[in-house]
């Protein structure tokens, strides 16, 4: 199967991605990352109403494999939580850029990505140009 990055997603190289609309940030964690995880076991996400800045936790995803902690690519407040993927973790991997997403943020900053990655940007590096 191959992997997909949707071209109206931001990327990061800590492998989180974000879709904005209006001033909504929706965070989640790429195709990539997820099948070098492996199995997601447990999820462990910020509460609704913790205020984050950019490189702070979100919390934590734990695979078969290891315990990965998740950076806030975005400045904002937190305003929801994928409660069913937190009480169905085995889930992340199913449908990374539509259910699979992990937190939303009410950004306070929108220059905050600026140095975000395109899609191909991110193909680029996580499997490198097959050019």
């Amino acid at each position: 199967m191959a992997l997909q990055y949707p071209q109206d997603l931001s990327y990061f190289d800590s492998h989180e991605y974000v879709r904005i609309e209006d001033d909504i940030a929706t965070i989640g964690v790429t195709q990539y990352a997820l099948n070098q995880m492996g199995d997601i076991v447990f999820l462990d996400l910020l509460e609704v109403g913790v205020t984050v800045a950019r490189g702070d936790s979100l919390g934590t995803i734990e695979s078969v494999k290891a315990v990965e902690t998740l950076y806030s690519p975005v400045s904002g407040t937190v305003i929801e939580r994928n409660q069913p993927l937190i009480d169905n973790p085995e889930d992340t991997g199913d449908d990374p850029y539509g259910t699979g997403w992990f937190l939303k943020v009410r950004l306070n900053d929108l220059e905050a990505i600026e140095d975000a990655l395109t899609a191909d940007e991110y193909s680029a590096l996580v499997e490198g140009s097959e050019d």
